[in-house]
């Protein structure tokens, strides 16, 4: 390995060890109450190294968020094979929830911290590209069963993000332990009994 090499690759360490002390901090300590300085504390170095990598904490933030979205969409490959649209729907279903579950500190970095928007929203950024990408599939999947008869004089747009919204929300009250209130005696499989009483109710439509 040449010199050149070497430093790309010391750097590219140092982005992810950086990455990694962010999202355990923004985990323990909340984004508000994380600083640059507690960040660099984490990992060692003085707060300075950090901004040869980031213009500030959004930035970090949305670093750590595109990279849950990369992780997402890349097990949502697997369904580009899934012909039948309505079957691909759920498979989506599937696969988001069990991302979810077991991803539930990236999950909530992904949809329930606010940073990440608040970087797009004062950036040069067109849209939000990650979740933006993940919601078009679900919207491409959704007019595809439309095409072949389901979901007839409903708006594709506001049924698509309605699926989001219920499938994030099975999740979303789970990963903050509010099944285990509500539902203890069926907090370890209630989630996907309520996927599969939604497609039910998708099978209708």
């Amino acid at each position: 390995m040449g010199i050149a090499d070497r430093k790309e690759r010391d750097k590219e360490e140092l982005r992810d060890r950086i990455l990694v002390a962010a999202k355990s901090l923004f985990l323990e300590k909340g984004v508000e109450k994380t600083s640059i300085r507690n960040i660099a504390d984490r990992i060692e170095y003085s707060p300075g190294i950090i901004y040869h990598y980031f213009r500030d904490k959004n930035e970090i933030f949305h670093a750590l968020h595109q990279g849950g979205f990369i992780q997402l969409m890349e097990k949502m490959q697997v369904l580009a094979t899934v012909r039948h649209p309505m079957e691909r729907l759920k498979a989506m279903g599937s696969v988001y929830i069990t991302f979810a579950m077991e991803n539930p500190d990236m999950y909530d970095l992904m949809f329930i911290k606010e940073a990440p928007i608040d970087h797009v929203f004062n950036s040069e950024h067109d849209a939000w590209k990650e979740g933006g990408g993940t919601f078009n599939y679900l919207r491409m999947t959704i007019d595809d069963c439309i095409k072949v008869g389901h979901f007839a004089g409903h708006d594709p747009e506001a049924l698509s993000y309605m699926v989001w919204a219920t499938v994030h929300g099975l999740v979303s009250l789970s990963i903050r332990k509010r099944c285990e209130v509500v539902l203890p005696h069926r907090q370890d499989q209630i989630v996907k009994d309520g996927l599969e009483e939604f497609y039910k109710i998708l099978d209708r439509l």
